[in-house]
């Protein structure tokens, strides 16, 4: 891998722990030819990562900003030859993902990965909007009422002041993400919500159809290579349904304006979509196998 590192730090992690972005930071400069960057905006974060020639990109911030990556190198086409490295900054919630791919937890030890780790190839979920999923696809039961995480998830234009905008815009930057448990209904703004009735397709064949109401479902990538696993748990009625669960390489979900979560990312509302597993479609670097017990030792911000 290059020695040459293209350093960018999200926003978002500068102001939630600025002392884990430094850490960072001194172990990447002290092991490497280091060019830092600090966008302000995803527009500036996208022009940083086309513009960095043959530089190794190394996001150091929290899950969302991990996915607007390997988006935008997917939009760009050049998410197959490119090795991405994350640092993880944020919540312990915020950071779910990046830990569930194999980063360490604490800041020395995924910055030290950075460095010395291997690249392991990932499975990834496109949709035909030319979205991506890299850890789990949810599709919560139907919002009964819209609250401000959805319409700003939907793109809606917010309300108020601009000292309100500018708040609201951070407390989404910095809200956790939020796993839809089953059986429990939970609206975008918190209250309860009615069952959703979608059908769900699993390379042609029907897994559930639209006259059985479901709380959830739920697609993840990778679970066997080249193929997707779907798990779908059907509303009970009487004693408890039993998850309904299929594994194949292309997804079709139909419903009435249903929205979804792609990782840390709400979007939606949709009546059709269809993910497609592309094997192997993207990369991450991880602690090489031996030094991962190590290199997980360093849960907080000193030394693994």
């Amino acid at each position: 891998m290059s020695d040459q590192l293209l350093v960018i730090i999200d926003p978002v992690a500068r102001h939630t722990d600025g002392e884990a972005v430094r850490i960072a930071k001194d172990v990447l400069t002290a092991g490497a030819r280091v060019k830092l960057c600090l966008p302000d905006s995803p527009e500036e974060f996208a022009r940083a990562l086309r513009r960095r020639g043959s530089r190794r990109p190394v996001v150091v911030g929290d899950d969302r900003a991990l996915v607007r990556a390997v988006t935008q190198l997917h939009r760009q086409r050049e998410l197959a030859g490119c090795a991405l490295s994350v640092v993880p900054v944020g919540a312990p919630e915020a950071v779910a993902l990046a830990h569930g791919l194999g980063v360490p937890a604490g800041t020395v030890a995924a910055a030290r990965a950075v460095l010395d780790g291997e690249v392991r190839r990932r499975d990834l979920l496109v949709d035909d909007s030319d979205g991506v999923v890299l850890g789990a696809l949810r599709i919560p039961p139907v919002a009964g009422a819209q609250g401000t995480g959805a319409q700003g998830a939907a793109g809606g234009a917010p309300s108020g002041p601009s000292w309100v905008r500018t708040c609201r815009s951070l407390v989404r930057g910095l809200a956790a993400v939020r796993p839809v448990r089953a059986g429990v209904a939970v609206a975008p703004g918190g209250g309860r919500a009615a069952p959703s009735r979608l059908r769900v397709e699993v390379d042609g064949e029907t897994l559930i159809d639209l006259d059985r109401p479901v709380q959830a479902v739920t697609v993840t990538p990778g679970g066997r290579a080249g193929a997707a696993e779907v798990e779908v748990r059907p509303v009970s009625v009487g004693a408890e349904a039993l998850p309904l669960r299929a594994a194949g390489r292309a997804v079709t979900v139909t419903g009435a304006d249903f929205r979804y979560r792609a990782d840390a990312v709400e979007a939606g509302p949709v009546r059709r979509r269809t993910w497609v597993v592309r094997e192997g479609a993207w990369a991450v670097t991880v602690p090489r196998p031996g030094l991962g017990r190590r290199a997980g030792q360093g849960a907080g911000h000193g030394p693994a």
